[in-house]
């Protein structure tokens, strides 16, 4: 009998070059997976056979691109009719799976937007995030909330009209603070006509559209008018009125005149890294920027990251009609073709060569320049500290995951645990967890063991083979012997023997400087007081104690706040406030009719009659 012999696997070329035989010319994408079935690469193409055939060539590939193939050990293929359609399947699956080696914007938050809402005979005025389904005007998008919100404080004063919701304007009986302020002009007790509100309405979103001149002068005439006919009182809050418009558009900065709507948006890639500014630029003025540090991938160049930068960005955001770009994009028609779906209208793409749209352009560039030269300024100095902590906690290698823990209640009240994560970059904010505490209120030790249990039996239960960054290299325990004591107790028992944890206690004299540091059979050791290792523990240190406090004073100021309606099944947050809006307290929503309540804005006569069984059951 003879034997068979063992027919080696496929990795690398060759096996990229088996696939290239079973593929034709159709648009699609395509997904490079590891040993683990892990996806290291997503891409999309016009022509599959070709674009995958590049691979399966043996040289002719940068260091990254060269590492990723020989990394392959298999891949998918899904064809598509076009390759638009090929486009957003790709920008679907990097969303999805988020792959090492594609560029990805990892900070993919929604922005803001004022909203004057056309729902009611009085519109409001207001904050919006997220999409826009309510009726009404949307002017934005604004590059931060305390950017909308400085607007909307001025746009107030300016042209007085209401923010309050439609259930607190319908229960009003005389005017609110706003009116005596001078930021309302007070519709909820007919201070004003619907024509003049009207007006005012038309006058914001005028301004807002950047028709501001017309309004100032409009607000000039009528100070002299009333000045004229010694209306003084009137001439002077007509000044204020002026006064604001003018703050409101001091606030804005870069005011180009010749560019009415658009996105600026410029790159700066140095060392692999990258930054993408965005300059948001509607009705002729600036409202405000972001920074953005996609992860480059398989070594991107800038047409590359631009073009997945875009794809992205506007994911779920309305683009502008016309884009300013800093560098030329690898697809144009095909982003253009995107875009202009999207928003249901053409968008323009343009690298301006010269004039104001240029300098605005050049303006991005430069922020970008200097927000990656100080991102990569940081994270070197964050290298160096994690180098220290290493070193300092004899570990083997630098720690790129940090996790400090730390507890809060006062006098087992409120009692929650909190856990803050730091890593190469700085603060890791979007992985910091709060923890309310069940077991042991007010007991610090057992406080620390359930915080420790419940965040590692979940660890345990979705990433059994550690093959995601979830898993800390380190854990900081805010404390001395006895709560290192506890924790190697849950470690103990959870079979978790490999991840190295140390207490920061204060020291005998609970001296700043003079922490001790305590691991578990060790005898407690300190740092010299002036390591910059030893600021740096203070800081993680201070940062979880920050995090546990604000958590402690969030639950305490929610039970403050608390009432009966709170436990009323179906009473949430907007009849809760609807309720108390109406009846003006909780005790006199529990002595109302069955007809008082069905008269309140969103209760209808199910919940009425909840609401009055809830208050007079057993009476």
């Amino acid at each position: 009998m003879t034997d068979t012999p063992d027919i080696p696997e496929l990795t690398g070329h060759a096996l990229i070059a088996s696939y290239v035989r079973t593929l034709d010319g159709s648009p699609g994408v395509y997904r490079m997976l590891d040993a683990e079935a892990r996806v290291l690469y997503v891409g999309k193409a016009r022509n599959l056979k070709a674009r995958v055939s590049n691979y399966a060539r043996p040289s002719g590939h940068s260091g990254q691109i060269a590492r990723m193939i020989s990394e392959t050990r298999s891949m998918m293929f899904l064809t598509t009719r076009t390759e638009t359609e090929a486009l957003l399947l790709e920008q679907n699956l990097i969303k999805q799976l988020k792959p090492v080696y594609n560029v990805l914007l990892r900070d993919d938050k929604s922005f803001p937007n004022i909203l004057i809402a056309k729902d009611h005979a009085f519109p409001q005025i207001r904050k919006h995030r997220g999409k826009r389904t309510s009726k009404g005007t949307y002017f934005g998008p604004f590059a931060s909330g305390s950017a909308v919100n400085r607007t909307l404080n001025q746009l107030q004063k300016v042209f007085l009209l209401r923010s309050c919701t439609d259930s607190v304007f319908a229960n009003r009986s005389r005017p609110c603070l706003f009116y005596q302020i001078k930021r309302c002009a007070g519709p909820c007790v007919n201070l004003i006509a619907p024509e003049a509100y009207r007006d005012l309405v038309s006058d914001a979103e005028r301004f807002l559209s950047g028709k501001t001149s017309h309004i100032q002068g409009e607000l000039a005439k009528e100070m002299q008018d009333a000045s004229e006919a010694m209306e003084f009182e009137r001439a002077a809050a007509l000044r204020d009125r002026i006064r604001a418009l003018t703050a409101v558009q001091q606030s804005q900065g870069i005011n180009p005149q010749g560019v009415e709507e658009a996105d600026v948006v410029a790159l700066h890639l140095e060392k692999g890294q990258a930054c993408v500014q965005v300059f948001f630029i509607r009705a002729n003025q600036s409202w405000g920027n972001a920074d953005f540090y996609p992860r480059t991938g398989a070594g991107a160049e800038e047409g590359e990251i631009l073009e997945a930068f875009l794809a992205q960005f506007y994911d779920g955001k309305p683009p502008p009609r016309q884009i300013l770009l800093s560098h030329p994009i690898d697809n144009e028609d095909l982003i253009h073709e995107l875009l202009s779906a999207r928003a249901g209208r053409n968008v323009a793409l343009t690298i301006p060569k010269r004039g104001e749209k240029a300098e605005l352009v050049e303006n991005a560039l430069r922020n970008a320049r200097e927000s990656l030269g100080r991102k990569m300024s940081e994270s070197a100095a964050q290298s160096r500290l994690l180098r220290g902590l290493a070193e300092a906690f004899g570990l083997d290698e630098p720690p790129q995951r940090v996790e400090i823990y730390d507890n809060s209640h006062i006098q087992g009240a409120h009692s929650v645990g909190a856990m803050v994560v730091a890593g190469p970059e700085g603060w890791m904010k979007n992985q910091y967890r709060k923890f309310n505490i069940k077991t042991a209120p007010g007991d610090d030790f057992g406080m620390m063991k359930e915080v420790l249990t419940r965040r590692f039996e979940r660890l345990l239960k979705e990433d059994p083979g550690r093959q995601t960054p979830a898993w800390p290299d380190l854990l900081l325990i805010d404390g001395g012997a006895p709560q290192v004591s506890a924790v190697a107790e849950v470690m103990t028992s959870l079979g978790i023997d490999d991840v190295p944890f140390v207490g920061v206690a204060k020291g005998l004299e609970r001296d700043l400087g003079r922490e001790e540091f305590h691991r578990p059979g060790e005898n407690p050791f300190a740092l010299q007081r002036n390591d910059p290792v030893l600021y740096f523990i203070q800081r993680l240190r201070d940062e979880a104690h920050r995090f546990a406090i604000g958590t402690h004073r969030a639950a305490r100021a929610k039970t403050t706040t608390k009432t009966p309606l709170d436990e009323v099944p179906g009473i949430g947050a907007a009849r809760k406030r609807a309720l108390l809006a109406h009846f003006g307290s909780a005790k006199a929503v529990s002595r109302a009719g069955l007809s008082d309540l069905r008269a309140v804005e969103g209760i209808s006569q199910a919940m009425a009659e909840t609401i009055y069984n809830f208050f007079h059951t057993g009476e």
